[in-house]
């Protein structure tokens, strides 16, 4: 199979992955949010609301695979993986905005307290914990990528909202104290925030066209300088252009040009050992100007 088949079959299947979760999630946060309103449930109001971002999230990481998944074009000569890393950043500052929100309405909540149905948001939440533990198995069934990752943060945050709901449920059922409602809405805020600047780092640095943080790029010039035939690297550049698939560029200064088709071969294969398979290596005789920063075979 061609690598634009194998990349189209798994947007394919990823996109149909985070269609399936959406549809669950969407269908549950209509339940949750009339239970939370009803029960009087900060806990349960957050996580309904936290659910309909996450299918907005869903929706938006769907979209990002189906344009991933696009062949490369005239105008978008690499294709539109690129979206994908668009995609995970706009969710994580969701997350981050939904934090917030989460927050500001817990401390409102703590200098007013009001009357909570625990017994309603016990079996809410436990039901809704059933459905985000269903989604996260079908995202995990698909690719890991960073879009992927991204919707997969907004389920699990959602699950640890499930299980505040619970605890809060359950402590409200047995002893009355209310307070425990946005206290907990608090800790799990904070678990997710914690998660969320994480991947927001992660997405914004791929956007920016950063090296991996993964990668050693020193450790790639030194391998690509220890290449047979080969006496330095310069203007070596690695950057992703989709989640899997990452890009280089180099000019190779080499012994002897005659070689160079034997050389190249190597240096290819360096670099698919790397991770990296898309690549450009232009070649240099030793009378061309060598340039600052300079990988030199040892």
């Amino acid at each position: 199979m061609s690598e634009r088949g194998h990349a189209h079959a798994h947007g394919s299947a990823t996109g149909k992955n985070l269609l399936l979760a959406l549809a669950l999630t969407l269908g549950f946060s209509v339940v949750e949010l009339i239970a939370g309103w009803h029960s009087g449930s900060l806990a349960l109001l957050a996580d309904a609301g936290h659910m309909v971002t996450d299918g907005a999230s869903l929706g938006l990481s769907a979209l990002a695979a189906w344009l991933a998944a696009r062949p490369p074009s005239r105008r978008h000569t690499y294709g539109l993986g690129r979206v994908e890393f668009l995609a995970a950043l706009i969710n994580a500052l969701s997350m981050v905005a939904v934090v917030f929100v989460i927050g500001s309405e817990a401390w409102q909540r703590l200098q007013h307290p009001g009357s909570i149905d625990g017994a309603t948001v016990s079996i809410v939440a436990v039901l809704g914990l059933l459905i985000n533990l269903v989604v996260a198995w079908v995202l995990s069934r698909g690719e890991r990528n960073l879009n992927v990752r991204a919707a997969m943060l907004h389920v699990m945050g959602d699950a640890l909202g499930s299980v505040a709901a619970i605890a809060a449920g359950v402590v409200i059922w047995l002893t009355g104290w209310t307070p425990i409602d946005p206290l907990l809405s608090i800790l799990i805020g904070g678990l997710i925030l914690a998660s969320s600047v994480g991947l927001l780092r992660e997405a914004l640095h791929a956007t920016l066209d950063g090296v991996p943080f993964t990668m050693n790029i020193d450790l790639v010039g030194q391998a690509l300088a220890a290449v047979p035939g080969v006496s330095e690297v310069h203007d070596l550049h690695v950057w992703p252009i989709a989640s899997e698939r990452l890009a280089l560029s180099a000019h190779v200064l080499v012994d002897n040009l005659v070689s160079w088709p034997q050389t190249l071969h190597l240096l290819r294969a360096v670099a698919s050992d790397q991770g990296i398979d898309h690549v450009t290596f232009q070649p240099e005789s030793p009378a061309g100007e060598l340039q600052p920063i300079q990988f030199v075979r040892r």
